[in-house]
């Protein structure tokens, strides 16, 4: 199990990065006073504050990207599979999954479904559907945040620099290259 240090940016699902403020003993009702607890942060929201028993961080948790995983990551976004489900009920649960898991590949995967959908209902004379704007921003939210966080950017910054990359990476006929 790896145990993190005070300090340290950790990415906790459906939540995003937060920074590790303290472990410590909860005296608190209902807190076993005998476990440590993380207590988090989110970087988005800094006056929530996020406990988390070291024990459970095991699942919960994970480390955030350094900047050379974000650039590898950030290379690898063209040929990653958009998740494409017909069905409107799997559609909500793959996406939920997705945010709860907060794996990068799952989220991208659903921001590029989620583009063509939109896309393709725009064609039709149709508006996006309000579920697939919620999970749209949630986990370009989630996905933007840890990149960001990782390379020192802004969540804007990211999405040009997403944008910027994805566009030098088309050939001429505009597809992408492999």
């Amino acid at each position: 199990m790896r145990e993190y240090q005070t300090g340290e940016f950790v990415v906790k699902p459906i939540t995003g990065v937060c920074r590790v403020e303290e472990i410590l003993h909860l005296e608190m009702s209902g807190a076993d006073s005998r476990k440590l607890y993380y207590r988090l942060v989110p970087l988005d929201n800094l006056q929530e504050k996020i406990y988390v028993p070291v024990s459970a961080s095991e699942t919960s948790l994970r480390p955030c990207m350094t900047a050379e995983e974000a650039w590898k990551f950030i290379e690898r976004i063209p040929g990653i599979e958009a998740m494409w489900i017909d069905n409107e009920k799997t559609r909500e649960q793959k996406y939920k999954e997705a945010v709860k898991q907060n794996d990068p590949e799952a989220l991208i995967s659903i921001i590029k479904m989620i583009y063509w959908r939109k896309k393709l209902r725009m064609e039709q004379g149709k508006k996006a559907t309000q579920t697939d704007e919620k999970y749209f921003q949630m986990a370009e939210k989630l996905l933007y945040l840890e990149l960001g966080t990782a390379l020192g950017k802004s969540r804007e910054e990211v999405y040009e620099l997403i944008v910027e990359f994805m566009e030098k990476n088309r050939d001429n006929s505009g597809n992408l290259e492999q």
